[in-house]
């Protein structure tokens, strides 16, 4: 006869099993990790002198991304019971070195085509003024999106429903909550889904580890923000450089800044469909398999 008293324990491992049960509480706790650090973070810089503001955003996103590091590690440990090899830290330093590398060079050829088009004024040398601001926002965001989208949503989406459904699940759900920001549109929301939605996740699925959609995502906005001073995302920055953008919003992308230009979008795919193709032709695309069975 079945003991009373271990059935409850049973029936909620198996439910820890389930694609759907792991997803939820991942994203959920992830989620309010990065909102909570976010949060302490911004206590930080309110409370500390004005003199050292810039040293206490980059401290507080450092210490973001190790909590959010540790925390993903410990819960897919706990969770999934298994070693959360796509944040190892063999070959971590250069994932990152390639993704930022990568980041800075693809966000080069949009303000380059911005220019070409005559959206583009260089005005000369902004000053270090902004680069603070925008260095620890870019390592805070590229964190803790890519380890909540990439690492919770696209994964488990991905080992059940292929990479294909995956890769439009979570590119929808990432444009989405971005749809709230300072200038967004549906163009905007389109186009973070087609940009950063499929970008990192092909970069993730062609690769296996989730530090090359770190460093893209980071080297994107750094150099978006920081060396640009474009709007990110509907966040102001003065960068490196003084670049105003000009011309209808498809061009440059309106107030939500160039993320939602045509010109982002277009190179973005580019380097999408290479992702994809290398994935497939290495055999790293996945097909489907039964959604909601448990393991």
């Amino acid at each position: 006869m079945t003991d009373p008293g271990t059935s409850t324990p049973t029936r909620l491992s198996v439910a820890l099993t389930w694609m759907p049960v792991q997803l939820v509480l991942l994203f959920v706790a992830l989620a309010a990790v990065d909102l909570a650090c976010q949060v302490l973070g911004a206590l930080l810089v309110h409370y500390v002198p004005a003199l050292v503001r810039d040293a206490a955003r980059l401290g507080s996103a450092l210490f973001l991304s190790a909590v959010m590091i540790a925390a993903y590690r410990w819960l897919v440990r706990s969770l999934e019971r298994r070693s959360p090899e796509e944040l190892g830290a063999p070959m971590a330093a250069r994932w990152l070195a390639l993704g930022a590398t990568a980041g800075a060079g693809l966000f080069g050829v949009v303000y380059a085509i911005l220019w070409a088009l005559g959206a583009v004024a260089f005005q000369g040398f902004g000053g270090l003024s902004g680069l603070g601001v925008a260095l620890a926002v870019a390592i805070a965001s590229a964190v803790g999106e890519e380890i909540v989208f990439r690492g919770v949503v696209f994964r488990l989406l991905e080992e059940r429903l292929g990479t294909t459904v995956a890769l439009i699940l979570s590119a929808a759900a990432f444009g989405f909550v971005h749809a709230g920001n300072h200038g967004a549109t549906w163009i905007s929301t389109l186009a973070i889904a087609l940009e950063s939605g499929a970008l990192m996740g092909l970069a993730y699925a062609a690769t296996r580890t989730l530090w090359l959609p770190i460093g893209l995502h980071f080297g994107w906005n750094l150099t978006e923000g920081g060396i640009f001073g474009a709007a990110v995302s509907g966040g102001q920055y003065t960068g490196l450089i003084v670049a105003p953008l000009s011309g209808p919003p498809f061009i440059t992308g309106g107030a939500f800044g160039p993320e939602a230009s045509i010109a982002a979008v277009v190179v973005s795919l580019g380097a999408s469909a290479a992702l994809a193709w290398f994935a497939i032709r290495t055999g790293a695309w996945r097909r489907g398999r039964r959604a909601f069975a448990t393991r």
